[in-house]
C-alpha cells in the first residue's frame, strides 16, 4: 500500500487522469508535452536553488585540514528526547 493511500484511503491520481473515471480519454500528445515541460523547468528551479543554498553553505563553512598525532576536541551532545532503560 501506498503512503497516499494510507493516510487518505484512496490512490493518487497523477495531473494527466484528474478527470473524471467515466470520462476518461485519450491522452493528447500536447497535455504530455505540457506536463513534460513543466516538469523540466521545475526541476531546473530545483537545481538552481539547490546550487545558491550549496554556494552560501561552503561559503560559511571553513576547510579543515588535520595531521596525524593532532589533538581534536569533539563536541558530543546526548540524544534528545531518548530516555533508556524505562
Amino acid at each position: 500500500m501506498d503512503p497516499y493511500e494510507a493516510l487518505y484511503g484512496r490512490k493518487f491520481r497523477s495531473p494527466i487522469h484528474w478527470d473524471d473515471v467515466s470520462e476518461r480519454t485519450e491522452i493528447e500528445p500536447d497535455i504530455i508535452e505540457q506536463t513534460a515541460e513543466a516538469i523540466k523547468r521545475i526541476r531546473d528551479r530545483m537545481k538552481t536553488a539547490q546550487s545558491r543554498q550549496k554556494s552560501y553553505a561552503d561559503s560559511h563553512r571553513p576547510d579543515l585540514n588535520f595531521e596525524v598525532g593532532d589533538h581534536v576536541f569533539l563536541k558530543v551532545a546526548p540524544m534528545k528526547g531518548v530516555m533508556r532503560f524505562g
